[in-house]
């Protein structure tokens, strides 16, 4: 019983569950030590947010985590990297393409931008290596320790494209002791999840850690467009996934090698026209999650591949540590699918529908070749004294090619291609920065942070066949740009319970280029953004430690925002700047110990964004009702608006009960998230307006232990009660909309080794 003995512990402990701390509130990332906490007191929370090791109720930055069981119950049975949407403060996360392309968004800031040369004003960053390409955003999760949410500006130690925050992900590392896991599950939809891991030393200085993760999930989705019927034509995928590390450690210097490799097989995220009724935001009446009407859903499909590696050397030299990340990741894509959604067009006698169908669209997107090369070099200092630094360089080069494809759907062979366009994107930047720590008394402590940024794109885009009657046409574009990011922040300790933090943070989104001109003959461009935030909290300990209440307040403003114009009756995207954009709102988040057996966390968050630009408008949709002011132009006028896939209110509560059960432990964890309605699309209309989404989640099981042994069955739910609605549109044709994951139930069986 040993074993055992730990994981009871472990999950008393574990009492933060998802330790989310707001605002700067800081939840974050157990570090694996003994604590001399007592039984139902919260640990001290270690974080990395400030890339070292810190006390994260002592930390100026608003960072939140998941972890530990929490993260196994959000990610179980082959959930992708969504998972996370409104389980943050301040969070969430869509996507129009499924699993490949997610896109982030944290205190309303986010990109709604479809095109696989989109950036983000959020960045991902794995195992300290960013995630450039959208595309590489969507690497399953699995054997991943924590995951921490950095919230504002992170543009002095993790450089451009930070203005909004930052999602860092930190897998399992080897270690010299020999452990490892396997679990399976099986669920809804003929759904299978495989996962495991197994590590330990090679040599007393050398050890290993090799996952693996393999899913596959059968096609449940019936297509039933008249002369097209088929069963179980959409909605499967299979994904295999692996990560092998290498891990040396000696007296004074490490070293940890990272290669992963991904392998996607599935269909796209399922369009479904007409799916809004019109002048509503409901979903029609006789709507079926597992049936769509389309003419192109045999051709539909999505395969992804990507692989990457990395290299941490550091050297320990007494009073500094050096430190060099050196990292390379490739992804290849080919995503094609029925956008319009449904069958046939107006232009065909007799033959059309569900409901309206102005024309055909059967597009695909593709990456036939990117390769993003990083490398980063940084010196610590470790002085016992009241003065510490950092200070690093960093260098990104990528090269990318994105190819865009349309196909006419009535050909015969039916989808011949009928338009080509290629893209070529040669990303070049570097920086230099530097951070200072200054312990003014034993309570009070400042940080200032300074980066200097240079960035540069060559850009051309080439269509050789339009499917529009267009001539063939080549563009290039070139842009460049540098700026210098800073903060200043301050931590302040009132007693020993209790810590506030100010914080002042500036930061910028590279320029951006748009060039998907099948259907257009322009390539647009937007300048750089730039963000200055000021924020200010409480962090603090209370009922002696049994529970954790984090606040924050924020207020921020964006000069030159770049905004993509999506659809509004023709299928291509333009890129925008705004004058000014505001955002303010507050962030709680809190742990609790209710009992020995009980276990609590609440967050909440409010985020109120507008744009502020008198003469900034955009087309509107082909069929939808617009509640916007139209200019003479028939274009929505923006000012006022808030962004698109901005929630006003995130918030989730879980509750975690154990109980020892004879000679091991029954547990239940269950969850509710919960964000307000959205707008889309820039501009506002009724149709395209998401309703507020609540999502209960619901897991139970029995956990013992034998031997160096510790097994675990469990049941879940996600969705409990299958609140279906639209989560997404496509405007440029009818009121084609996306639409969340339905009810799932499954069981799983894992087991842990050492």
């Amino acid at each position: 019983m040993k074993a055992m003995k730990r994981s009871t512990l472990a999950t008393l402990i574990n009492a933060t569950l998802f330790s989310a701390v707001a605002g700067t509130s800081i939840s974050a990332v157990a570090a694996e030590q003994e604590t001399t906490a007592k039984k139902n007191q919260l640990e001290v929370i270690q974080v990395t947010a400030r890339k070292r090791v810190e006390n994260a109720q002592e930390v100026p930055v608003a960072v939140s985590a998941l972890q530990g069981d929490s993260l196994d119950a959000y990610s179980s049975a082959g959930m992708d990297i969504r998972f996370m949407n409104a389980k943050i403060p301040s969070l969430s996360i869509e996507s129009s393409f499924g699993r490949s392309f997610p896109r982030f968004y944290v205190r309303g800031l986010g990109n709604t931008d479809f095109d696989l040369n989109a950036s983000q004003p959020v960045s991902l960053v794995v195992d300290e290596i960013v995630q450039e390409n959208a595309i590489l955003k969507g690497f399953p999760v699995f054997d991943v320790a924590r995951v921490e949410v950095l919230r504002g500006p992170q543009g002095t130690l993790f450089g451009r494209n930070t203005p909004a925050g930052l999602v860092k992900f930190d897998t399992v590392k080897p270690s010299q002791e020999f452990e490892g896991y396997g679990s399976v599950s099986y669920g809804s939809r003929g759904a299978v999840d495989f996962e495991g891991a197994v590590g330990g030393s090679l040599t007393d200085r050398l050890s290993t850690r090799v996952s693996v993760l393999w899913q596959d999930k059968d096609d449940y989705i019936d297509n039933r467009a008249p002369g097209f019927e088929q069963k179980d034509a959409l909605g499967g995928y299979t994904e295999q996934a692996a990560r092998i590390q290498f891990l040396y450690e000696g007296d004074e210097f490490t070293g940890l090698f990272n290669y992963h490799v991904r392998d996607l097989d599935g269909s796209p995220i399922a369009f479904r026209a007409n799916t809004i009724k019109p002048g509503t935001n409901d979903l029609v009446d006789d709507f079926e999650n597992d049936v769509v009407y389309h003419d192109a859903a045999s051709r539909a499909t999505q395969q992804v591949e990507s692989q990457g590696a990395s290299l941490k050397l550091e050297w320990d030299l007494a009073n500094h540590t050096v430190t060099s990340i050196s990292g390379w990741e490739s992804a290849e894509i080919y995503s094609r699918a029925d956008i319009d959604g449904g069958y046939g067009a107006v232009y065909i006698p007799d033959y059309m529908g569900p409901g309206l169908i102005p024309f055909s669209s059967e597009s695909a997107d593709g990456i036939p070749d990117q390769d993003q090369y990083t490398q980063e070099l940084r010196l610590s200092s470790n002085f016992a004294g009241d003065v510490n630094y950092q200070v690093g360089v960093f260098y990104f080069d990528e090269a990318l090619t994105i190819e865009n494809f349309s196909y006419d759907t009535f050909s015969a062979p039916a989808g011949a291609l009928n338009g080509f366009v290629s893209q070529q994107q040669d990303t070049k930047a570097w920086a230099v920065f530097g951070s200072v720590d200054y312990t003014i008394t034993d309570d009070l402590k400042v940080t200032a942070g300074l980066r200097y940024s240079d960035d540069e794109k060559e850009f051309s885009a080439n269509r050789t066949l339009s499917p529009i009657g267009g001539a063939a046409t080549y563009i290039e574009k070139n842009v460049s740009d540098d700026h210098v990011s800073w903060d200043l922040s301050a931590n302040y300790k009132i007693n020993d319970d209790v810590n506030w933090y100010g914080r002042i943070a500036n930061s910028f989104r590279a320029p951006s280029i748009q060039g998907r001109i099948l259907f257009g003959d322009e390539v647009t461009v937007a300048d750089s953004e730039t963000v200055t935030s000021f924020e200010t909290g409480i962090k603090s300990d209370v009922l002696d430690g049994q529970g954790r209440v984090n606040a924050t307040v924020f207020y921020y403003t964006m000069d030159d925002q770049q905004l993509t114009a999506v659809g509004g009756g023709a299928n291509f995207n333009r890129l925008l700047n705004a004058d000014k954009t505001t955002g303010y709102g507050f962030e709680i988040d809190s742990e609790w110990v209710l009992t020995d057996e009980l276990n609590a966390t609440f967050n909440l968050s409010y985020n109120k964004t507008e744009l502020k630009d008198k003469d900034l408008s955009v087309a509107v949709c082909a069929q939808c009702t617009v509640t916007d002011p139209i200019n003479s132009g028939g274009q929505a006028i923006l000012d006022g608006n808030s962004l698109p896939h901005a929630p006003e209110w995130i918030s989730n509560i879980t509750l975690r009960y154990t109980k020892e059960l004879a000679e091991g432990e029954f547990f239940t964890y269950a969850d509710v998230s919960y964000r307000s309605e959205i707008d889309f699309f820039l501009y506002e209309s009724v149709e395209f307006e998401g309703k507020p989404l609540t999502e209960v989640g619901l897991r139970a099981g029995y956990a013992w232990a034998q031997g160096d042994y510790e097994y675990e069955v469990s049941a879940f739910v996600r969705n409990l009660f299958d609140e279906q609605q639209a989560i997404g549109g496509v405007d440029f044709n009818n009121n084609t909309a996306m639409v969340n994951e339905e009810r799932y139930i499954g069981a799983e069986f894992k087991v842990n080794f050492f």
